[in-house]
């Protein structure tokens, strides 16, 4: 009977390091690959520009402020599926009657759900978009409305669906 006995030797060692490194290696760069499949990192384009022209934005918001314009959200159900209302009123609490709502909602996890809204006036300051079927969970709308007199308000709103 003839045993031989396995001895370590160098490249052995080698080897073995070289393969587990480059397993480690491999899968970094994999992960990161799909990390930035999904999600690039930029919330907003043109970033940089748009920091350039912050002062203006708030500027633009400290007006609106003094204006005065509220909004109120809420998701509702529909025949269609879910519906977003808007109610919005003056300082004094009053209607604001046929204003111009350029809205957009989006959803966090990426842009792959985000929908553009055409909102309708149904009176009494109240706009509504009619969504269809909604994806369940956290939404975020992001709106801008505004009326011929140079009034205008913008606005943000966390949204669950369904609703609580």
């Amino acid at each position: 009977m003839n045993t031989q006995s396995f001895t370590l030797k160098g490249g052995h060692v080698l080897a073995g390091l070289l393969l587990f490194f480059g397993a480690i290696i491999a899968i970094n760069i994999a992960f990161a690959i799909a990390a930035v499949r999904t999600f690039p990192g930029e919330d907003v384009r043109r970033s940089y520009t748009q920091g350039l022209h912050y002062n203006d934005v708030l500027a633009e918001r400290r007006e609106q402020a003094l204006i005065g314009w509220q909004a109120q959200t809420q998701l509702s159900s529909s025949e269609s599926g879910a519906r977003l209302i808007v109610q919005l009123h003056d300082a004094n609490g009053a209607a604001i009657e046929r204003a111009t709502i350029d809205a957009v909602l989006r959803w966090a996890p990426n842009e792959s759900g985000d929908q553009t809204l055409q909102f309708a006036y149904v009176g009494d300051g109240r706009y509504v978009a009619e969504l269809g079927a909604l994806r369940a969970g956290r939404w975020d709308l992001r709106a801008r409305a505004h009326d011929a007199h140079g009034g205008a308000l913008d606005f943000r709103s966390d949204l669950t669906w369904p609703t609580p």
